[in-house]
């Protein structure tokens, strides 16, 4: 008999036992088996029908499943035949009556003079001709002629004639005279479609079911023969199931040990087979060589075989163990044992073995370049989280700590923080520093904010001078380090640092700066690997930290432009106490704005706008708008035809940009303007898109006013509206941009809610209420820009204005000198007597020539002295120059050259002609 080699070649000592226990098996086969070597006929019938086997139980199951199939298509094929005798039987019924009816004669006999007579013996030979019940003729009220029993002739009929009085042929079941029967009703029509009568022909339910009780025995021998089948298919099936699972024979039986003892002794892992006494009963080959057994070993104790003692009792105890690490002759064995007795079995354990000495060294290795790849994973999404330098720096200093190195450092060139590009020949400053103690504040490092120039010898300088990183594993033997600064480099030696890399900060071909690591408390010196790590981590920061160069290079320009497109300082004016305060976005610079413009006659405007979007096509868009408003507000134009003339010119921008590839057009501007006159106390108010405003009465209440919305700038077809608001002195006025309200966690609504409480809490001066309304409002990092601007009103009393109507009739120009030149003595300004009587004589002459019948005068004293001559003509005089030989057309010009400033406003009424001038 030829025995299995085990993998080094050798007969294995194990395998007689193994080939006795097979021979067992045979012999005791013999006995239970038939001459072919299967279970016998008589045996394997016996097993499948006790339904202990798989096989029986699926016979049991095969066999009820057949039984309820052949019983539910007997009954089907039984309520089928039932069914289509029921469907003969009306349609036979229903050619009976009709046939009937429509033959030649029953008409007439209709209306003979005994039709039972005539009717009677022709419906019973139909009736037995044709195989039904009967044939009965009745008249329009029901009463039968003819039926198979005479005595029933003369009586009303069973069923519903209705509709065969109506024309119809119907068919029905009732129970009749004959029982429960199925019939059909035919009508007997007379040439012009009356009905004369009827007829009825039907079938008993009796007869019906006797067709289905005639075909019933054939059904059954037809579902006793298909059961038959079944169950011999069945019987077949089953038993060829029970030799599958219980009739292997010998060959069978030899190939299933052959592949067992093959596996067993092929595996790269030892197997211990172990009793419940602690004696070895089985081991393979791969055991075998990794407890260096010896021969004879199976059967021995375990405590016999020569191994640890600390193995040697795990396998004696049998305890469950799973990947237990256990040193044995040079090699760490990964052992894993479970109990063979936990579910009936034998007593006793079986024991696992894996040789993980290479794994531990695979397995530490691995676990370095998984914390590698981490820390590489943690700097892309951990540095340059802002667009902030200096940030980004600190980010890459706390990340190397202490993961990479005990301490690190970054330097930058001082144009990189400010968003420039880097000159070499600047010195660098410390930007970032991070330690394992303090963030580094005990170790002798040049501290943040120093500035360095490095010597070319040193790390720094050559990373600096080739652009290559530099690896010094031990600081005590580099000298270009200590000629940098000796005294404090052997004080850092001192503190125990022993080893650095410096890596340049590189952005293509931008040398930004270097970034160094040291290391102190972890003994290992920095290796080549270190090195590898350290060029990648330092590579992903330095595009980091190069976009947040370029990032704050265009926000500084964009500050810049923004900066110089608002105004500096705000103009002089009487009208109002103004506070403002604009704050940029921290994410960039956006396109709010305010502007503050005197009016003519004393009156002031007030602007806030707002352009959506960021950067410098969002200040650049700004500034053409706050420009436009400049120059619309020349004119003299209420606030909605401003808006009205503003919104136009967005729509020119957008076309003209929307043209142009290069372009950006604007994608959106809102904008509030207000015209505040101090001498009547009011205020005209419209709005495109934006926030309204906000208006605190000098007893300190908080309002909102309905001021109409209007659209956005540039979305344009609809008309802007003005709403007039009636402010008493010392009322504050509050207008501000969305950047104020609007943030990523409340909504507008919340917004003002606290805007209206801080208006509450804040003083009066308009400096007080703008700190109040930033105290509440401002966010940690605005996301948008904030324009905020508060007015306080003043009203100028009766004693700073003189008003007077003039008659239409221009001997009262006399008298309108006589009255300024009084008004101008109370109020102390005799110098400007003459010039004034000068003016105001050239505007109410014109006034009252070409300028209709209402005429009226208004002198003001604030800053400077205001002439001001109202008319109801709408039109506007023009400066022109006059020939030698003209009689006129000198008025304006001497209005002009008198004047400081003068012009023309319109009004519902008309028209305003003012000059301005300054007081002495």
């Amino acid at each position: 008999m030829v025995r299995l080699r085990g993998r080094s070649g050798d007969r294995s000592s194990r395998r007689p036992s193994g080939w006795r226990a097979r021979g067992r098996w045979d012999e005791d086969r013999p006995r239970r088996t038939g001459a072919a070597g299967r279970p016998g006929r008589a045996a394997a019938l016996r097993q499948v029908l006790s339904g202990r086997s798989v096989a029986g139980q699926v016979f049991v199951l095969n066999i009820a499943i057949v039984v309820l199939l052949v019983a539910a298509a007997a009954v089907s094929l039984l309520l089928q035949v039932r069914r289509d005798s029921t469907a003969d039987a009306r349609h036979r019924s229903l050619a009976v009556a009709s046939s009937f009816a429509n033959s030649p004669g029953v008409r007439e006999s209709l209306s003979a003079p005994d039709p039972t007579a005539v009717l009677q013996p022709r419906a019973e030979a139909v009736r037995k001709a044709t195989g039904v019940d009967f044939v009965v003729v009745l008249n329009p009220e029901g009463i039968r002629y003819t039926h198979p029993k005479p005595d029933r002739i003369g009586k009303h009929f069973v069923g519903d004639i209705a509709p065969a009085l109506a024309g119809r042929t119907v068919t029905e079941e009732v129970n009749g005279t004959l029982g429960r029967l199925v019939q059909a009703i035919a009508p007997v029509e007379a040439p012009d479609g009356r009905v004369v009568g009827m007829v009825s022909a039907g079938i008993t339910t009796k007869n019906v079911g006797g067709a289905t009780e005639r075909q019933l025995p054939l059904v059954l021998i037809a579902a006793g023969v298909g059961l038959v089948l079944a169950t011999a298919g069945t019987a077949l099936v089953s038993r060829r199931l029970l030799r599958q699972t219980h009739g292997l024979g010998p060959n069978e039986m030899t190939r299933m040990y052959e592949h067992h003892d093959a596996v067993l002794h092929a595996v790269r892992e030892g197997v211990l087979i172990v009793g419940g006494e602690g004696r070895l009963l089985l081991a393979n080959d791969e055991a075998r060589r990794l407890l260096d057994l010896p021969d004879d070993a199976e059967g021995r104790h375990v405590r016999g075989l020569g191994l640890p003692g600390d193995i040697a009792g795990l396998l004696e105890s049998g305890r469950a163990a799973t990947d237990e690490v256990h040193l044995v002759r040079e090699r760490l064995l990964a052992v894993s044992q479970r109990s063979t007795g936990a579910r009936g079995g034998p007593p006793g354990s079986v024991a696992t073995l894996r040789d993980s000495t290479e794994l531990r060294a695979l397995s530490g290795r691995a676990e370095t370049a998984r914390e590698r790849l981490d820390m590489l994973y943690d700097a892309g999404v951990g540095i340059g989280t802002s667009l902030d330098v200096t940030r980004t720096a600190e980010e890459l200093a706390r990340l190397a700590v202490p993961r990479f190195a005990d301490y690190s450092t970054v330097d930058l060139y001082d144009s990189v923080l400010e968003g420039g590009r880097p000159e070499s020949v600047t010195p660098l400053r410390r930007t970032a520093r991070s330690g394992v103690t303090d963030s580094g504040g005990d170790v002798p490092l040049y501290p943040v904010g120093r500035q360095i120039r490095f010597v070319d010898v040193s790390p720094q300088g050559e990373s600096l001078r080739t652009g290559r990183a530099v690896l010094e594993p031990r600081l005590d033997l580099a000298p270009g380090w200590h000629e940098q600064d000796a005294e404090r480099a052997a004080r850092v030696v001192e503190y125990g640092v022993h080893s650095l890399i410096t890596v340049p900060l590189r952005a293509g071909s931008l040398m930004l700066g270097v970034v160094s690591f040291w290391r102190s408390r972890n003994p290992e010196p920095f290796d080549t690997d270190d090195l590898a790590l350290a060029e990648e981590l330092v590579a992903r920061a330095a595009v980091s930290i190069d976009n947040a160069r370029r990032y704050t290079r265009e926000h500084s320009m964009a500050v810049a432009l923004q900066r110089s497109l608002l105004p500096r300082s705000l103009p002089e004016q009487n009208a109002l106490d103004i506070a403002y305060r604009y704050l940029p976005a921290q994410a960039g610079v956006g396109g709010d704005w305010f502007d503050v413009l005197p009016l003519s006659g004393a009156r002031v405007a007030l602007v806030v706008g707002d352009v959506v979007g960021h950067g410098l096509h969002a200040a650049a868009t700004m500034g053409r708008l706050r420009t436009a408003v400049h120059n619309f507000s020349a004119l003299d134009l209420p606030p909605d035809e401003l808006l009205g003339l503003l919104d136009e010119l967005v729509a020119r921008i957008d076309q003209q940009e929307n043209g142009d590839p290069a372009g950006a057009p604007v994608t959106g501007a809102t904008c509030l303007y207000a015209v505040y006159d101090p001498v009547a106390g009011t205020c005209e108010v419209a709005r495109a898109g934006h926030p309204p405003p906000v208006v605190v009465g000098p007893d300190g209440v908080v309002d909102f006013p309905e001021v109409p919305a209007g659209v956005p700038l540039g979305v344009g077809g609809l008309p802007f509206e003005t709403a007039e608001l009636r402010l008493a002195a010392g009322s504050r006025l509050v207008l501000y941009t969305d950047g104020l309200l609007e943030d990523r966690e409340h909504d507008i609504d919340a917004g003002l809610a606290r805007v209206r409480r801080a208006l509450e809490e804040s003083g009066d001066s308009p400096e007080e209420t703008c700190r109040a309304i930033l105290d509440a409002q401002l966010p940690k990092r605005p996301t948008d820009d904030i324009a905020l601007l508060v007015a306080r009103t003043r009203v100028l009393g009766a004693d700073r204005v003189a008003e007077w109507g003039v008659p239409s009739d221009p001997a009262a120009v006399a008298e309108v000198r006589s009255r300024v030149t009084r008004r101008l003595t109370e109020w102390g300004l005799d110098e400007l007597a003459f010039a004034t009587e000068l003016i105001l004589s050239e505007l109410v002459t014109n006034a009252i020539r070409y300028g209709g019948e209402t005429v009226h005068v208004r002198v003001v004293r604030d800053t400077s002295l205001i002439c001001e001559v109202f008319d109801s003509s709408s039109t506007s005089p023009h400066l022109r120059y006059a020939a030698m030989t003209d009689e006129g057309g000198r008025g304006l010009f001497l209005v002009a050259q008198l004047a400081e400033r003068w012009g023309t406003r319109y009004t519902p009424a008309g028209k305003v002609i003012w000059a301005e001038q300054p007081l002495p």
